[in-house]
């Protein structure tokens, strides 16, 4: 019998901050509200079936409607004996993911400047999408 496999080409239309900070995710997402007026509430983990059989949960922080989204991921499982897995593997170094959606959102670069002026974030950086192999993971 021959199989088929399915190929599925999505559109990626968001972009993608990511964060170095030590604050916890709680406290960066009170910051982030205050700095932007918006309203990021806790949701239930972001579960990722890994490759190994293994499920991974990420925590994360979500505000909007269904047209314009903020979202604020934790860039590490919260699996404290998990090492590999993060939602991002190409960058390690960063602690958060910010995932901005929507025509109203403000220009990526605008975003940026405004983020980079919390105390708590130590560097704010454009995440290309294009050269992004684990874009992927932010399709739910």
């Amino acid at each position: 019998m021959k199989k088929s496999r399915l190929e599925i080409e999505y559109t990626y239309d968001f972009e993608l901050i990511g964060l170095i900070s030590s604050a916890k995710g709680y406290r960066l997402a009170w910051e982030i509200n205050k700095l932007l007026g918006v309203r990021l509430v806790k949701q239930p983990d972001l579960v990722i079936q890994a490759k190994k059989k293994s499920v991974l949960n990420y925590a994360f922080f979500a505000s909007g409607s269904n047209v314009n989204q903020l979202k604020l991921f934790r860039n590490k499982p919260n699996e404290i004996d998990s090492v590999r897995g993060l939602l991002i593997p190409e960058f390690p170094h960063l602690d958060f993911i910010l995932l901005a959606q929507g025509d109203e959102h403000m220009e990526i670069n605008r975003l940026q400047e405004l983020l980079s002026n919390i105390p708590s974030i130590e560097l704010v950086a454009f995440i290309p999408l294009a050269a992004l192999k684990s874009k992927e993971n932010f399709i739910f």
